[in-house]
């Protein structure tokens, strides 16, 4: 098991000292097999978990939990034959989520399920309880100047999550919105609105495929990059078919690049700067900055900021 220490840093901004130039060109557009982003939002008691293994089950047999809601994924273990191996965590500060990712690829997980994804937004630690305290520490309680501390990590863990090598299910928990309206009769009467989850307001556009689900199990598909669940709705959804309805969609392709290559590569020890320099603009024109991995060291980081670390290192002992 790989072993991971207690910092990760948020991707960088700006320049890298010289390792930073590159060159800005278009290619033809070409569909590639990809790994899934779906997301599962509802409230307490509409079956997220289980909806959620079943589904991602059905993405890969050998799948983990990264479990905020104090055990309840483990409750399902064995049902129907369900079987995963499981990451509790009790601190749900966002690098800690690039930390556990990390530690997932490492482990060869071919898809990971988040259960829930809402903790690192509003839980112990998470994005908010981050913001307040960059408030109180450094700008004197002002919450909108903290969130120039927090937003870089919300980004970083979002980043990470789309940059995970395998499948990746999310679950999180979501807020009923009403309205008083005046119905037919004259009367004033609540009017629910919808739902939207409990996470950084858009966060359900970063996801190919969002599933709204009710407490009588029906799921609905309000956002789908996938043709045949464009607005489905299903009642006691089985997850095995909806991952398999989708892995027919995400398979539908040429064969992408494998991010554990790029690692490989980065983490070669005969590679040298201009190895590294090239690889750099390789990974960044295929979106792969983020992807999570554990450095040699045991450190959890990510693949854009690892190359660049070393780049640098490497061109400190020619100068």
């Amino acid at each position: 098991m790989s072993r991971i220490t207690d910092h990760v840093n948020a991707p960088q901004q700006g320049g890298h000292d010289g390792f930073d130039d590159s060159d800005l060109a278009f290619s033809p557009a070409t569909r590639e097999k990809i790994k899934a982003r779906l997301a599962l939002m509802g409230v307490s008691g509409a079956g997220k978990t289980w909806t959620g293994l079943q589904i991602t089950r059905g993405f890969d047999e050998r799948f983990a939990v990264i479990d905020t809601e104090r055990g309840s994924a483990s409750k399902y273990a064995g049902i129907h034959g369900v079987q995963f191996d499981t990451l509790q965590l009790r601190r749900f500060d966002p690098r800690q989520l690039i930390k556990a990712l990390a530690a997932a690829a490492a482990a060869g997980y071919g898809a990971v399920l988040i259960d829930s994804l809402t903790h690192f937004w509003n839980g112990a630690d998470g994005t908010l309880e981050q913001v307040d305290r960059a408030a109180k520490k450094g700008y004197s309680g002002n919450t909108f100047a903290g969130w120039s501390e927090g937003t870089p990590l919300q980004n970083a863990m979002v980043d990470a999550l789309l940059s995970y090598p395998g499948h990746i299910v999310a679950t999180m928990r979501a807020r009923t919105e009403w309205s008083l309206e005046t119905n037919e009769r004259g009367k004033r009467e609540p009017v629910r609105l919808g739902t939207r989850p409990e996470q950084r307001k858009g966060v359900e556009y970063e996801f190919d495929v969002v599933g709204q689900m009710d407490t009588d199990n029906t799921l609905t598909i309000i956002k789908s990059r996938c043709p045949d669940l464009h607005n489905a709705v299903i009642e006691k959804p089985d997850g095995r078919a909806i991952a398999a309805t989708m892995l027919g969609w995400l398979n539908d392709g040429a064969a992408g690049i494998d991010p554990a290559n790029y690692v490989d590569r980065a983490t070669d020890e005969k590679a040298t700067f201009d190895d590294l320099r090239t690889l750099r603009d390789e990974v960044e024109s295929r979106g792969l900055q983020a992807t999570p991995m554990i450095a040699p060291d045991g450190t959890a980081t990510v693949l854009g900021d690892y190359i660049t670390a070393r780049g640098i290192a490497l061109q400190a002992t020619v100068d």
